[in-house]
């Protein structure tokens, strides 16, 4: 069925909720991976190992190479004892952040956090996050005690293991609160493979901000307002995707993320010659939606009604996306950020 213009209702699902993967696999390559072949309509379930299969001498592939902060913080209010849970959602200054804070009605200005190495925090703004002062540097206290800030549907404590599981092997940019979690499934030896092969990699950086979660709330797609993100593409990159397209090669996106930074770079000319190499990008892709760099995408499954899904599906094809997510629940594929994968070329 072909819609012309889709609604928020049109990218709900209903799923079992013991499909949700509150931990990793042991191994990383040891996930599931979903074909959908766009072109004969074919959907194939494999293993994650055999991606290196489907991809051949002078494709790319983008990596999006951030590195999640250890962001989520705890302590308890001065006077009352009252517990508190707290993300760090940006820098100020080495002593000062923007933060969002649970419960937050229960803090005005001038209130005082007090953690359990002994640093305290004070809000010096309410509006429209919380401002926090820190008897420290943020850096140094979430070194100390700062904990993996994994997404609300895990429903559970951060571990020390989160350290290393909720982080890609090629991390090396901080300043993510959340994973991109397409490259999750990657070991270095699958990309040493795809290197051997005669496939090329490349990285960009985007780091994901709280607001990957913010639920779409208009039924008219259109009019949901897209948080923004900083990015970066190093000249390396930018070179490797005009020799691909050279050369006719295809470039694989890891992750929505990955995909976006393309489209991004991507409005400024196919061949990038005057393309922003870094700056924050708002890009919100849905159907119908014409795709000028990204040939295939390597993405996780997402939540319903989520705009991780409408990216999907604008790539993918609406109908074929959603006969996929049948078939993975059928098949009792693992869902979401500890979850499956899916490769769609």
């Amino acid at each position: 069925m072909r819609i012309l213009k889709y609604t928020l209702n049109d990218f709900d699902y209903s799923f079992p909720k013991e499909l949700i993967a509150y931990h990793p696999m042991p191994r990383r390559d040891e996930s599931r991976l979903l074909i959908i072949d766009r072109k004969t309509k074919n959907i194939k379930h494999k293993k994650f190992s055999d991606i290196v299969k489907y991809l051949r001498r002078r494709d790319l592939v983008i990596l999006n190479d951030t590195k999640v902060l250890p962001a989520a913080l705890e302590g308890r209010v001065q006077g009352s004892g009252y517990r508190v849970q707290m993300l760090v959602l940006e820098k100020i200054s080495d002593d000062a952040a923007r933060c969002l804070v649970k419960p937050a009605k229960k803090f005005k200005k001038d209130a005082v956090i007090l953690f359990s190495n002994g640093s305290i925090a004070t809000v010096i703004e309410q509006f429209p996050n919380k401002i926090l002062r820190f008897s420290c540097s943020v850096d140094g206290l979430l070194k100390k005690i700062g904990k993996m800030p994994l997404p609300p549907y895990i429903k559970r404590e951060s571990v020390k293991s989160d350290f290393k599981t909720y982080q890609t092997v090629y991390a090396v940019n901080t300043g993510a609160v959340a994973a991109p979690t397409a490259g999750l499934h990657f070991t270095k030896n699958i990309l040493n493979k795809i290197s051997r092969k005669g496939s090329n990699i490349a990285r960009v950086t985007l780091h994901i901000g709280h607001g990957t979660f913010k639920p779409v709330r208009s039924n008219d797609i259109a009019k949901h307002s897209m948080h923004s993100e900083q990015f970066s593409t190093p000249k390396e990159t930018i070179n490797l995707i005009n020799t691909t397209r050279k050369n006719k090669g295809r470039i694989l996106a890891v992750g929505t993320t990955s995909c976006r930074v393309l489209e991004t770079v991507a409005r400024r000319g196919h061949l990038l010659k005057r393309c922003p190499r870094e700056g924050s990008t708002d890009i919100f892709i849905y159907p119908p939606y014409k795709f000028r760099l990204t040939d295939m995408l390597l993405t996780n499954f997402h939540l319903p009604k989520t705009t991780l899904l409408m990216l999907v599906a604008a790539f993918c094809g609406y109908d074929l996306m959603m006969q996929a997510y049948k078939q993975a629940i059928e098949k009792k594929y693992r869902l979401f950020s500890y979850g499956d994968a899916m490769l769609i070329i």
